[in-house]
C-alpha cells in the first residue's frame, strides 16, 4: 500500500472497544500508546483483533512537539 502520509507507526492493538457507531482502537508502538476511534464499521471489515500488528498512519495539518 503506497500512501503520500509520511507519518507511518507500526504498532501492535492492545485494546478494542466496539460502540454502536464507532470504535476505539488503542495499539502499542514501542514504548507508547495511541488511540484511534475510528467507525465499528471499519473495524469489522478490516477485522481488527486484538494482537493484529497494524500502521497508524497520522496525517494531520499541524503536529505539536512539547519538552518535558
Amino acid at each position: 500500500m503506497e500512501i503520500s502520509a509520511r507519518n507511518q507507526l507500526r504498532g501492535r492493538v492492545t485494546a478494542i472497544a466496539l460502540g454502536g457507531v464507532m470504535a476505539e482502537v488503542r495499539v502499542q508502538v514501542g514504548q507508547n500508546e495511541l488511540v484511534s476511534v475510528i467507525t465499528r464499521g471499519s473495524a469489522e471489515a478490516m477485522s481488527i483483533r486484538v494482537g493484529d500488528e497494524v500502521l497508524v498512519i497520522i496525517k494531520a495539518t499541524e503536529v505539536m512537539l512539547g519538552k518535558p
